[in-house]
C-alpha cells in the first residue's frame, strides 16, 4: 500500500538531497517512492534526513525535509510512503 505524503520542492545538486514539504509523517527507515506525470522514477528507503540543516530522525507533516536521494528528481515530483 501508498500514500501519498508529499512534494519535491527543491533539488540540490551538489549533495544529492530533495527537499519535500510533507503532508505527512516521515521518519527514518521508511520506503519513499517518486514519481513524476504518474510515472515511478525509482523508489529507496530513507537513510538520511535534514531539517534546517540538522540531522533529524523523523519529520511531520507541515514540515519541509532535505531527503539524501539516490538519483536526482525535479520539482514537482509526488512523493509516496510505500506501507507494508
Amino acid at each position: 500500500m501508498e500514500k501519498e505524503i508529499g512534494k519535491v520542492v527543491h533539488y540540490f545538486d551538489h549533495v544529492q538531497a530533495a527537499v519535500v514539504a510533507l503532508t505527512a509523517d516521515l521518519k527514518i527507515g521508511d520506503t519513499v517512492k517518486f514519481v513524476r506525470h504518474d510515472e515511478e522514477v525509482f523508489h529507496q528507503k530513507v537513510e538520511s534526513m535534514q531539517i534546517e540543516h540538522k540531522a533529524v530522525t523523523e519529520a511531520k507533516a507541515g514540515e519541509e525535509t532535505a531527503i539524501k536521494v539516490e538519483h536526482k528528481v525535479k520539482q514537482g515530483t509526488i512523493v509516496y510512503k510505500i506501507e507494508e
